[in-house]
């Protein structure tokens, strides 16, 4: 054993895998490599259960909601609601394992946070505390990411500035636990929210701010006086009301960098619906006041946490069976997992377009999550998928951005959106592989104009429709041309009701 190193330093200096610096660590564990093997395979499911266990969009979409009275955030809400398609980044030290974000250190009795009985609790959150030693990610390309976005087709983006492990991706002069404090920090670009904003904003992007309430790395929320026995504060806050302040002063301290450092910020997306009143009230209309005067109209997001400061809902994983009366987006990982993990499945291109249409037809805008890997780039699986949506969306865009629901918004395979003057109206045929597109398409509603003309989106280019039928009990018959049907590719049908 080398003096003077921890554990983990020894580890990613040699380059040993996850599953020998456990056996090393514990040699009592004689079936460690399976352990480990199914504590990484259940990593997989972890950012899913979340959905259920943190968020319970079932029950909150019913919730009331409060709409913004401020008319430069209705303003920026308005304009947030014609964008209709953007990306959530997580990135962080759980990026160089490649394991769920922070939740490992979770320690809940729960299926989606695997727990393994013969580990140390404390010894694994000290490994995963010290990853903040080998993030190093000199390949960081701010300019990939936001030019991967921009011919994806996506108009804004919420980059993870700290997630609930507490590293911070900005320079923060109110914690030591940031990438800016790391091996990192020599680097020009060691000051990371920075380029990222700059890089999407310099492509007419909205830009987000992901912002975690709860902080487990600090002792003001996870006192090492006690233990950690689930994702609340550990400490009684009636008998420590110092130390709560305190942590509500770090909270609002390191939002007002994120809101007043970074040039313009248009919306703050706030994590961790737990951290709320009354049980772990943290000052949410002093924050709001703040970060306003730093960034008139921002869109904030207190997310799953009805009430004012949350002035669009985030359901997670999750498509609402019908549309909602306010706005909202669903935010779903390209893969099973929000961050970086190695040999990840990706959802295909095709399921990720269909879903979108979904989505927008029911009032809604899609969050898609993208996780970089460790040495800060987007992997060529993830570019390639990206690539084929924004090829989809230079044909069919017309009939995703800046449209409205209808009341009528579905009929079988067929979505309806509008354009806001309520002039022009599309119908989007979704197919894949599975279910092409037929020879002959009906719906009901949405009747075009008598002697309107139907048009097939193609980018700059229009294919007229000459077989249109109007039947008596308002169902439309379409006749696709021949070198359409049959394509196991979405498209959308513009005409005037």
């Amino acid at each position: 054993m080398e003096s003077g190193k921890s554990i983990s330093a020894r580890r990613w200096e040699t380059g040993t895998s996850a599953t020998q610096y456990f056996a090393f660590v514990h040699p009592y564990m004689k079936r460690a490599i399976l352990l480990l093997l199914f504590f990484v395979f259940c990593c997989h499911f972890c950012a899913s259960a979340q959905n259920a266990e943190e968020a319970n969009p079932d029950l909150r979409l019913d919730a009331e909601y409060f709409p913004p009275q401020d008319p430069l955030v209705q303003a920026k809400l308005e304009r947030w609601r014609d964008l209709k398609f953007g990306m959530i980044i997580h990135w962080g030290i759980y990026s160089v394992p490649g394991i769920v974000e922070s939740w490992s250190i979770c320690s809940e009795d729960v299926d989606w946070i695997p727990r393994d009985s013969t580990f140390d609790y404390n010894e694994y959150k000290k490994w995963y505390w010290e990853l903040s030693e080998h993030f190093n990610p000199t390949q960081f390309d701010p300019n990939q990411w936001a030019d991967v976005a921009q011919k994806a087709g996506m108009k804004y983006v919420v980059f993870t500035t700290k997630h609930h492990d507490g590293f911070a991706l900005f320079d923060t002069k109110y914690s030591d636990y940031s990438i800016a404090k790391g091996p990192f920090k020599n680097n020009p670009k060691a000051d990371v929210a920075r380029y990222v904003f700059e890089a999407f904003r310099s492509r007419n992007m909205m830009v987000g701010a992901y912002f975690s309430k709860p902080d487990w790395h600090s002792q003001d929320y996870w006192w090492s006086h006690f233990a950690t026995p689930d994702r609340h504060v550990n400490y009684n806050i009636a008998n420590h009301p110092q130390r709560w302040s305190d942590f509500k002063q770090f909270v609002y301290n390191q939002i007002d960098e994120v809101t007043r450092n970074y040039g313009s910020i248009d919306i703050l997306w706030l994590d961790g619906g737990w951290v709320r009143a009354p049980k772990e009230d943290v000052g949410m209309d002093a924050i709001a006041a703040m970060a306003r005067r730093n960034q008139p109209g921002l869109l904030i997001v207190d997310r799953t946490v009805t009430g004012k400061y949350e002035n669009y809902r985030t359901p997670e994983k999750m498509v609402p069976e019908k549309q909602l009366g306010y706005p909202w987006e669903t935010c779903v990982p390209l893969s099973k997992d929000w961050g970086y993990v190695p040999h990840a499945t990706f959802k295909p291109a095709s399921q990720i377009i269909n879903m979108l249409v979904e989505v927008v037809a029911k009032g809604g805008s899609l969050l898609l999550g993208v996780g970089p890997t460790p040495e800060g780039l987007i992997e060529p699986p993830v570019v390639e998928r990206l690539y084929e949506i924004g090829r989809w969306l230079e044909k069919n865009g017309e009939a995703i951005y800046n449209t409205r629901p209808l009341p009528h918004y579905n009929d079988g395979n067929v979505w309806f959106t509008a354009k806001k003057d309520g002039e022009t109206t599309y119908a989007i045929v979704t197919a894949d592989a599975s279910n092409p597109l037929p020879a002959t398409l009906t719906w009901h509603g949405n009747l075009p104009e008598k002697g309107s003309k139907m048009y097939i989106l193609d980018g700059s280019k229009m294919i007229p429709l000459k077989y249109v039928v109007k039947v008596n009990d308002g169902q439309v018959t379409v006749t696709l041309p021949k070198k359409i049907a049959g394509s196991a590719q979405t498209i959308a049908i513009r005409f005037t009701m």
